[in-house]
């Protein structure tokens, strides 16, 4: 039996034209400008940076620039709060159910009773969870969450300033999300200290590589294969990437699930922190997982990165990255 020969895969180079191939989609979509300090930005700019567990990195595009976390950040207040509080304090306060609706919705709230969010990672959600983290004081709780964010990625992340500031004056609908869960008893700090805590960890900084670099420890049950410790408790971690999988993407995470297949979110500064588990049956590149970080500024009808998507979708497909 004849075998065929098998050929090399260069995954740098490969990315390197698929990001040049995808970045003029962006004209399809733009950026968050209803957040004024967002609508800034190049809307063309398109990223990635892969990580791997040895250390290994591969990076195409405009993955080094700077660019605030916003949705992202709810993955990370979520596992900050299950270490803080417990997973069944947690989820006695925010469910893990999907929603199929916009991630600003109240309508959920209304008519679901006792008014429960249905997951972290819609604002109804990542509201009450900033307002369940340790600490008397916004600042208490702030602080909390980037000894968190230290412990990941090995910095203190930075609040870019304009951008919260952008957001807070801007946030009357997280204003009335923030309102109704008070009046409903989910929210455990009063409304503007909740909203200093959520609208500052969605203006918290980051790069691709830091993003990957969560999404690497997220691959490996929170395990930091790098640092060789446990950085974020293996339950913890499984759950965080079943939310990822089933809400990760707003209410595209049907189709992403489906088309894609890898645990992902995103945030409408374009970000998406995606993330491949180990696999023995994978013949492609990263058997051994990976993370993977990806910034394309103009958004799509949902709040998913445009470009970023295209290109996770093709990443998945070609080199079969699919879970399922």
């Amino acid at each position: 039996m004849i075998k065929e020969p098998q050929i090399e895969i260069d995954p740098a180079s490969q990315l390197h034209d698929w990001v040049e191939h995808y970045r003029p989609f962006a004209a399809n979509g733009q950026s968050a400008n209803y957040i004024p300090a967002l609508g800034k930005v190049n809307d063309s700019q398109l990223g990635i940076c892969i990580l791997e567990p040895d250390g290994t990195m591969i990076h195409a595009g405009d993955w080094n620039v700077p660019f605030t976390l916003q949705s992202i950040s709810k993955v990370i207040s979520f596992i900050a709060a299950c270490m803080s509080r417990g997973i069944p304090y947690v989820l006695d306060r925010v469910d893990v159910e999907p929603t199929g609706d916009a991630f600003n919705s109240i309508i959920r709230l209304e008519i679901n009773k006792p008014g429960k969010p249905f997951n972290p990672m819609i604002n109804a959600g990542a509201l009450t969870i900033a307002s369940i983290l340790p600490g008397e004081s916004a600042y208490e709780k702030l602080e909390f969450l980037y000894s968190v964010m230290e412990t990941l990625i090995g910095k203190r992340p930075r609040i870019h300033e304009e951008v919260f500031r952008s957001e807070w004056e801007t946030a009357h609908r997280n204003r009335a999300l923030a309102y109704y869960l008070k009046e409903t008893n989910f929210l455990e700090a009063e409304v503007e200290e909740t909203l200093e805590v959520y609208l500052k960890q969605c203006a918290m900084e980051s790069t691709t590589e830091d993003i990957a670099l969560i999404g690497m420890i997220l691959a490996h049950d929170g395990y930091h294969p790098i640092r060789r410790q446990q950085v974020i408790p293996k339950d913890v971690a499984k759950l965080a990437k079943a939310l990822m999988l089933t809400c990760g993407m707003y209410n595209a995470s049907g189709k992403y699930a489906a088309f894609v297949g890898v645990p992902a979110k995103s945030g409408v500064s374009g970000g998406i922190m995606a993330l491949v588990p180990p696999s023995a049956r994978r013949e492609q590149p990263f058997q051994s997982g990976c993370g993977i970080g990806i910034y394309g500024p103009a958004i799509d009808e949902y709040g998913n990165s445009l470009t970023g998507g295209m290109l996770l979708k093709h990443m998945a497909q070609e080199w079969e990255l699919s879970i399922f």
